[in-house]
């Protein structure tokens, strides 16, 4: 096996080739892989508002209310995906979050006075292929989903490339193809250096959230940086949530809808063909 990491998207991004191919044909794949990883992070990267003010996310958070706004076909991908999260998990899951993220000091902040949190689909609706409308003063952060996306783009480039078994890794956000299982150590949350579950990763993504880390004092309230979109409330349960799914963008959406829960067999899951295990 040939690896190689790169830091994209707020974490280190793995990306781990099984194949015979020579090294050329190998680095030629492992520089496709990076480059659609890189683009997304171009276009939906929050953190990036300074040196990338031309990023989708960006843009849509700097627009004024009422605006329609031209967005890349990866960006509304992901768009649609995330609000059509947000109504089939009743609101848990929401995008429009980087307010309350802003509020406790885990994002910077946009231009202009920082919105009050609003849930609720209704503030962005997707008009056509490529098109959003802001219908309410929110800012976005698709820091929840966009991961997930950038490694399930990242696997259709690297099979593009002829690679015949592969695992893209990026903080945690798996997905694997190919004949080879690849093995996945899952942290404990109680603990930094243990692992508190062993697997294998096989022609499936898996995903994996917890605030145990990101937990702080905020005005006398413990926040962290994963929200519960039906009240802007912080997720500080002391569990991770891990999701099986057959995208990596599918599983790192639902973890947030688990680890709010706590419950790791919800009926929705059932629905994205998902499973889930809590530690």
């Amino acid at each position: 096996m040939r690896r190689r990491a790169q830091p994209w998207l707020g974490t280190l991004v793995e990306v781990t080739i099984a194949d015979p191919l020579g090294d050329a044909e190998v680095g030629l794949a492992f520089d496709a892989a990076f480059a659609g990883i890189a683009e997304i992070h171009r276009l939906m990267s929050y953190h990036d508002m300074a040196s990338n003010p031309g990023s989708d996310v960006t843009r849509i958070n700097r627009a004024a209310v009422g605006t329609s706004i031209a967005i890349h076909s990866h960006t509304a991908q992901v768009m649609r995906t995330a609000l059509m999260m947000h109504v089939v998990t009743a609101g848990v899951f929401d995008i429009c979050c980087a307010s309350k993220l802003v509020e406790w000091g885990y994002l910077p902040a946009v231009d202009g006075a920082l919105p009050e949190y609003i849930s609720g689909p209704a503030a962005l609706v997707m008009e056509g292929e490529c098109q959003l409308r802001k219908n309410g003063k929110v800012w976005v952060d698709l820091g929840g989903i966009a991961k997930g996306y950038a490694v399930d783009i990242a696997i259709a480039a690297l099979r593009e490339m002829g690679i015949r078994s592969a695992c893209v890794n990026a903080g945690g956000d798996l997905r694997a193809y190919g004949d080879i299982a690849y093995p996945v150590l899952i942290r404990d949350p109680r603990s930094r250096l243990v692992a508190g579950f062993c697997t294998e990763l096989k022609n499936a993504a898996l995903a994996t959230s917890g605030s145990y880390f990101t937990q702080k004092q905020v005005r006398d309230q413990t926040c962290s940086a994963l929200i519960d979109g039906r009240n802007g409330s912080p997720i500080i349960k002391q569990i991770s949530a891990s999701v099986l799914a057959p995208s990596c963008m599918l599983a790192d959406a639902l973890t947030k809808v688990v680890l709010a829960s706590g419950n790791p067999t919800l009926e929705i899951l059932q629905q994205f063909d998902a499973t889930a295990f809590i530690i």
